[in-house]
């Protein structure tokens, strides 16, 4: 008879229970996990949905997500004559905030030309952007439906089809436009704005005597060019080599040049980095709690069975079958809570406001740091168990 089974049928529903409460702790061990792959997930999707291969930027920046990045829109067709390079597109990065149905909607809206590179990986409902102007895709996480109209500014955005899975490293839903769109967003200014750059245009005009004749309003066209971009996106033929072409394409245009593998790189070790920390943190005080919580309910469990070893000891029963007992125990508790924490993330997992991706590889290191945490918090039990007395069976 296998007497760790007997026990815990004779408290079945206290052990239950127990295992259940164990199962909470472990799930928010689980969610942790998950928020972090999440995160990573979330960080990445948006540089790889393009696709592409380099990312020119401004000299001595880092990327669209990292800092303030502009080139100028017509940097690719230079980029084009570079050998190895199949493909080149401008598209502009931004970040934008709007109040939708009473409340705010915060939207990682990507500017990309018809045709080239930076468009939506692919449609989940509706229709990809046919026209050159107010027409939007957005991915499902947003909670738009197909038709909804947006007013950014003096343009109205309708949008058109849906994606799915792609956002930005904070977890906003991306929002694909046309790069005409996105350049009236990003870089042109209000009429007000214009009138005071003028006017302070004007000023400066004025106090140099060999420019005194010439007018700000001839100039200002000049000065309010909005066909910038944040980034060239790059696609190579299949024979080249990335560096090396992306050399020659610093060498040639002064730019930075970032490998797709350079930019996943920066936004996992630099952008997540202090989040990913702070989860680590988290979720080593977690399991310590986990730890402690077991060997308490072990101790107790292993009190409430004194005269019950005692009559073992008794009888003869040598120590191996008491430190069975107490060890197999602690493991069917660990095992249970393990399941119990599964179910329970498994099916709320979908309801938590950032996504989570439950990685099978995290399952297994928290079930081997589960049994691990079992079998170390069994000792207290164990050492009680051994130091009770033969005679405690006899006691009144």
């Amino acid at each position: 008879m296998n007497l760790a089974l007997h026990d815990v049928e004779y408290r079945l529903g206290r052990f239950i229970l127990t295992a259940v409460g164990l199962g909470l702790l472990l799930t928010t061990v689980m969610a942790m996990n998950g928020i972090y792959a999440g995160m990573v997930e979330d960080a990445l999707s948006i540089v790889r949905a393009p696709k592409v291969d380099l990312w020119v930027v401004q000299k001595d920046t880092n990327g669209p997500f990292a800092e303030s990045s502009r080139v100028p829109e017509d940097l690719y067709r230079n980029i084009l004559t570079v050998s190895g390079v199949s493909e080149a597109s401008p598209v502009a990065y931004q970040l934008l905030q709007i109040e939708h149905q009473e409340k705010i909607l915060r939207l990682q809206v990507i500017g990309y030309r018809l045709g080239g590179l930076g468009g939506p990986p692919a449609i989940a409902a509706g229709r990809p952007i046919l026209k050159n102007r107010y027409e939007m895709v957005v991915d499902r996480k947003a909670g738009v439906s197909l038709g909804t109209q947006f007013k950014f500014g003096r343009i109205t955005l309708e949008v058109v089809g849906l994606t799915e899975g792609v956002v930005s490293n904070s977890g906003d839903s991306a929002a694909f436009i046309t790069l005409e769109d996105a350049q009236e967003l990003q870089f042109l200014k209000s009429n007000e704005a214009i009138r005071n750059d003028r006017a302070r245009l004007q000023a400066d005009l004025s106090e140099n005597p060999k420019l005194a004749g010439v007018s700000a309003e001839n100039l200002s066209s000049l000065l309010q060019s909005s066909h910038i971009a944040n980034v060239i996106l790059v696609r190579l033929e299949s024979w080249a080599n990335a560096e090396e072409v992306a050399k020659n394409i610093a060498r040639w245009t002064h730019y930075n040049v970032l490998t797709t593998q350079q930019q996943e790189d920066f936004l996992a070790k630099n952008v997540i980095e202090r989040a990913r920390q702070q989860i680590l943190l988290f979720r080593i005080i977690l399991l310590v709690v986990a730890a402690v919580i077991i060997a308490l309910i072990i101790y107790t469990m292993t009190l409430e069975k004194t005269r019950d070893i005692a009559t073992l000891k008794i009888i003869g029963a040598p120590n191996s079958k008491i430190v069975g007992l107490i060890l197999q125990q602690s493991l069917i508790l660990g095992f249970l809570g393990f399941v119990f924490g599964t179910i329970i993330i498994s099916l709320t997992y979908e309801y938590f406001p950032r996504r989570l991706v439950l990685l099978v590889s995290d399952q297994i290191m928290v079930f081997g740091i589960v049994i691990g945490i079992c079998i170390a918090a069994s000792g207290i039990g164990i050492h009680k168990a051994l130091s009770i007395d033969a005679t405690t069976a006899m006691a009144g």
